[in-house]
């Protein structure tokens, strides 16, 4: 493929500004919905209860509410699973106690012919994983930053952490725009994303250094956008190439995965984009424009210290 051709036809640079406004604009509304609505969490991060109802043919969701109405209780969610969707998992968001638990039971064993199962979550345990939750990301945020660091230089590594912050706040921003219920499969597409997309990061990096080593001399921001532009330009395709494969696998799931699937495949889909978008025109972009402002610097102090040097007359 004649990379030069297309690297005149595609400028990603000239237009840096506005994928910086459209993800600044987006990254605003999801902060205002999280400010404002907030995050629908589920029982893996709140106290409560979840009933796992087995049949043995094909059960609804409706089917489920009608049949706990018949002894007095509401349901907050049902979801199903199963190859045929035999089984009805309902939640309680605050629990129950023995005896509804118990009454639960013999009811639908009465109706099934099994006993459900029966787990609860208390505050303690909804608090501990929400925390734990938030301790894996930060972690896994502070690796890839020493790991970027060492294998190319600071900026990179910074130019990489502000891109995985946009991709984490993307998909949580989407998730409290669509009020779907956050649990820990979501927290496991979020870290699954953050290894995807800092993968893609590198692989961008990765072929702006090589191409930098080509360059004679770098003088400033035209030298460097000239540089990354190319760069983009040449793992665009592998970069689309990826994500496609992916996607199509997560949106199988979104659609032929059930219901306890869901928010995994959702979280997959919406992290997908964001990791893809970032990875082009959100690190390599910040990297150039905190790169150019380096070099500036330098020739500022490079100019500061002849004219030091200069014998007064």
């Amino acid at each position: 493929m004649n990379f030069e051709h297309w690297n005149t036809k595609l400028d990603f640079v000239k237009h840096r500004k506005k994928f910086f406004a459209l993800s600044i604009a987006i990254l605003l509304l999801g902060i205002i919905m999280l400010s404002t609505v907030g995050l629908n969490l589920g029982i893996d991060f709140r106290s409560g209860t979840t009933i796992d109802i087995m049949a043995e043919d094909t059960i609804t969701a409706d089917e489920i509410r009608g049949h706990f109405e018949e002894v007095g209780y509401t349901p907050d969610d049902v979801t199903l699973a199963g190859e045929d969707n035999n089984i009805g998992r309902a939640s309680f968001i605050g629990g129950l106690d023995q005896q509804e638990t118990l009454e639960i039971q013999n009811h639908f064993d009465d109706v099934y012919g099994s006993m459900p199962n029966v787990s609860t979550v208390t505050p303690l345990v909804g608090e501990e994983l929400a925390r734990n939750a938030i301790i894996s990301v930060l972690i896994a945020t502070v690796g890839i930053i020493i790991y970027v660091t060492i294998r190319f230089e600071f900026l990179y590594g910074l130019s990489a952490i502000v891109a995985l912050f946009h991709d984490a706040l993307f998909i949580v921003g989407v998730f409290s725009i669509v009020q779907m219920e956050v649990n820990i499969p979501f927290i496991a597409a979020v870290l699954t994303i953050i290894g995807y997309s800092i993968n893609d990061t590198i692989v961008t990096f990765d072929r702006i250094r090589e191409n930098m080593t080509y360059e004679k001399k770098v003088k400033g921001f035209d030298d460097l956008a000239r540089v990354v532009n190319k760069s983009l330009v040449q793992t665009l395709a592998r970069s689309l190439n990826t994500v496609l494969t992916v996607f199509f696998a997560a949106a199988a799931l979104f659609f032929l995965g059930g219901d306890a699937l869901r928010t995994f495949s959702l979280a997959l889909v919406v992290g997908l984009i964001a990791g893809t978008y970032s990875s082009l025109f959100i690190a390599a972009q910040l990297w150039l424009v905190l790169k150019a402002r380096q070099l500036k610097k330098g020739r500022r102090r490079v100019k500061q210290s002849e004219r030091e040097q200069q014998p007064e007359t």
